[in-house]
């Protein structure tokens, strides 16, 4: 029998050409729509496909002394449907010696349903500190979270196995796994390594578009940790509701970066999510903050 199992060089290839964006007009692109994606488009796509479109809308996308993405804040308007490409229209809205600045609107069927607002810098020196580390196990120590997945998939219903077990291309190791069936209540922080499963080259763009995207995973479960609820929880309602990403250092996705999130509240039916990446040898190279909704719904009458 044929393993029909995507290689590592696959998967990795896959990710790249899904958030590359193509070009049909000045400042008009068209993103791609997931291979096999059922449902809701997944947020973190929508913000790295966002990203890719405005750093082509700028000098800065082969960083050969030109401006160089640093920020970016985002709001979720409407869920993507994975039946559709997305559109993205690029506002130029300034273009200064230093600093430029671009708006990104993304749209299915004529909606929007994603703004977003970027800022490019030219590089130059200056004051440097941050904070430090974590201390958490190397991620050689720790299982992945397909290995974890695989071990839980035989509680989930045949309609959901496919999907919580398909092979990814962004690899995880958590340093607490979570428990994806009957969670209880714990602290709001989590530590997980990723990187992308294969090389995918040296476009610096890319590499950035692609931290964009992996910032949008185990970032909203963080707040519900508290509360014992996940996605498997009978009647609870999650979903993004804004993103701000800012780019502190250059990165590389296809090495190890550990993720460290905490949430300092919830409340009114939202949660507040902090995270900080940092390279294997300890540098900050990226800051996230995403506010969610989480919400139980109540039963119809």
């Amino acid at each position: 029998m044929t393993d029909t199992t995507p290689t590592p060089a696959a998967l990795a290839a896959d990710l790249v050409d899904l958030l590359d964006v193509e070009e049909i007009d000045t400042d008009l692109y068209r993103g791609r729509r997931s291979a096999g994606g059922v449902g809701r488009v997944f947020g973190g796509q929508v913000i790295a496909q966002a990203l890719q479109a405005a750093q082509r809308s700028t000098d800065g996308a082969g960083d050969d002394g030109a401006k160089i993405a640093h920020s970016l804040h985002a709001y979720f308007m409407r869920a993507g449907s994975e039946d559709h490409p997305i559109i993205y229209r690029v506002v130029r809205d300034f273009e200064g010696r230093s600093f430029a600045t671009r708006r990104v609107i993304a749209m299915q069927r004529g909606q929007p349903i994603l703004n977003m607002a970027a800022s490019f810098q030219l590089p130059e020196e200056g004051y440097h500190h941050q904070d430090r580390m974590p201390d958490v196990p190397p991620p050689e120590s720790l299982k992945t979270e397909a290995e974890l997945r695989a071990a839980d998939s035989a509680h989930v219903e045949e309609r959901f196995r496919k999907q919580l077990t398909r092979p990814r291309p962004i690899e995880i190791r958590p340093v607490f796994p979570r428990k994806w069936f009957s969670p209880t209540p714990a602290e709001p922080v989590q530590h997980s390594w990723f990187r992308v499963v294969a090389p995918i080259g040296d476009d610096p763009a890319v590499h950035r578009a692609i931290v964009a995207y992996a910032s949008d995973m185990a970032l909203l479960g963080t707040c519900m940790l508290p509360h014992g609820v996940n996605w498997t929880t009978p009647g609870f309602q999650s979903a993004s509701l804004d993103h701000s990403l800012w780019l502190h250092e250059p990165v590389r996705a296809d090495e190890w970066l550990l993720y460290a999130t905490d949430s300092p509240w919830a409340g009114h039916a939202r949660g507040m999510n902090r995270g900080s990446i940092f390279s294997a040898d300890g540098r900050l190279v990226a800051t996230v903050a995403q506010e969610g909704l989480i919400r139980m719904r109540k039963p119809r009458g």
